[in-house]
């Protein structure tokens, strides 16, 4: 089962015009072992088409819980 523990950092770095495409991806940061879970941390980046720098980039932590 996964669960959204939150966020730990977002920065929005540029504004989104309305109608303009976007694209996000992910690399994972680190993941933490809490006893039967994972605490699992992915820094996302969404990137407007035809800009220079990213829209936003934040570090986001799900749990993932193994019965």
């Amino acid at each position: 089962m996964g669960v959204n523990y939150g966020f730990d950092k977002i920065r929005f770095i540029a504004p989104v015009p309305s109608g303009s495409r976007i694209r996000a991806k992910a690399v994972l940061k680190a993941a933490e072992i809490k006893g039967s879970s994972v605490n699992a941390t992915r820094t996302y980046t969404i990137e407007v088409e035809g800009s220079d720098k990213p829209a936003v980039i934040a570090d986001w932590i799900t749990r993932l819980t193994y019965g």
